[in-house]
């Protein structure tokens, strides 16, 4: 499948910013089963400076600066992906969970692919003993990681409830688990946890949906944004397999890869420093179109 991806960032300031240093993350990552046609981002006012570089997750970020004064900041990122995967099923055959967990850790790569990477806690993702709890009631010893993790997944989406004024970003996972109240950030962050609690390896992954869904099935909740899900390590033979406990499906076709890391910290769209004073507004607006 091909895809047109445009993705709108406007910030509105209520006083005039002198200047602004914004890391954007907007480029959509090649890899297994995605690869990137065409990227273009244009940004008003015009920056005095623009400069890419590949993170060590692979995520091509670029820094701009703003120097003249400004009241909005708009940034357009317009994008072509090919996407074509092929995934397990849910129920089929995969290495216990415990065996994922042993070869995790005998892992000597330390690349940004490695398991290794993904077991410990991050700035975003604590391991917290409740999280870990919860996860283990899908994890009976000796159950194939595929199963185990869709078990998981399917648990978070029919126990927890879909609501965007539930969290903010700082939102602690704690309370998230508490609440059972969230948005795909927080869900995908609870699997993470739950699963590094018990020595597996997952990573958090942001991206885009589908907008308009095949004939006869749902919509996707988080299509209208950027969506977030996880992608955990399944051992040698599967690799890396995304989740998405949001809609409670594994990521094939329908989603679009822009980055990865060890949270939403390491794979923020649009981020960064102004020098200015008052309010500010943004808006952020997603369409993915499929082209062919």
């Amino acid at each position: 499948m091909i895809y047109d991806i445009r993705h709108v960032t406007t910030y509105n300031y209520e006083s005039a910013v002198s200047f602004a240093r914004c890391s954007l993350r907007l480029e959509p990552i090649s890899s297994p089963g995605q690869q990137l046609v065409s990227h273009h981002v244009d940004i008003r006012p015009a920056p005095s400076s623009r400069t890419t570089r590949t993170d060590f997750f692979g995520t091509a970020t670029e820094t701009v600066l703003i120097e003249s004064p400004h009241r909005v900041l708009r940034i357009d990122s317009r994008s072509r992906v090919y996407v074509e995967r092929s995934v397990p099923g849910r129920s089929d055959d995969s290495l216990p969970w415990e065996s994922v967990r042993e070869a995790s850790f005998s892992s000597g790569d330390l690349g940004a692919a490695s398991p290794i990477g993904y077991v410990f806690a991050s700035p975003l993702v604590p391991i917290l003993a409740d999280v870990t709890a919860y996860a283990a009631a899908s994890f009976a010893p000796g159950r194939g990681i595929l199963a185990a993790a869709v078990d998981l997944m399917h648990r978070i989406r029919t126990e927890f409830k879909y609501d965007p004024k539930a969290t903010v970003i700082s939102t602690p996972l704690q309370e998230v688990l508490e609440k059972r109240h969230g948005v795909c950030q927080d869900f995908a962050q609870i699997m993470i946890s739950g699963l590094r609690g018990l020595g597996l390896p997952a990573a958090y992954v942001s991206g885009y949906l589908r907008t308009i869904p095949p004939p006869g099935k749902e919509r996707l909740q988080g299509a209208d944004a950027t969506h977030a899900w996880a992608s955990v390590w399944c051992g040698n033979e599967l690799g890396w397999i995304g989740f998405d406990p949001t809609n409670d499906i594994l990521v094939e076709n329908d989603h679009i890869i822009l980055a990865v890391g060890r949270d939403f910290s390491d794979v923020s769209p649009v981020d960064g420093v102004i020098v200015g004073s008052r309010k500010q507004k943004l808006a952020v607006a997603v369409d993915v179109l499929l082209v062919e």
